[in-house]
């Protein structure tokens, strides 16, 4: 099956969607002592680097909205450095990121999925 960028844009849609399920209600002591959820919430933003990253350069180009750069940054530095995460960035990214980039993807995930 040939993916496409809204299936790439609904993937880290996903993953977005899925990290705040996994931190809701929690504070960062909380989270700092929940390996499990640590571990899931870096693999998710790993896997929103990796769609951003093959999402193609004319759709990011057109959608300049989406930090492209730093989400794709933080995937290599995830997938590279995974012996020193630093898990107040990750906490970081998922509560005051992630919850904007929702914003930022859903509507491109539902207008490019419509057409």
């Amino acid at each position: 099956m040939r993916r496409d960028d809204p299936t790439y844009v609904s993937d880290m849609l996903d993953r977005c969607l899925r990290v705040q399920r996994l931190i809701d209600g929690l504070d960062f002591e909380a989270f700092a002592e929940d390996e499990p959820v640590r571990v899931t919430v870096a693999h998710y933003l790993q896997d929103m680097g990796e769609a951003a990253r093959r999402v193609s350069s004319a759709f990011q180009g057109a959608h300049s909205e989406v930090p492209w750069r730093e989400i794709i940054a933080t995937r290599n530095r995830i997938a590279h450095d995974y012996t020193d995460i630093d898990f107040d960035i990750v906490w970081d990214v998922a509560t005051a990121e992630v919850p904007s980039l929702i914003d930022v993807l859903r509507p491109l995930a539902v207008a490019e999925d419509a057409g």
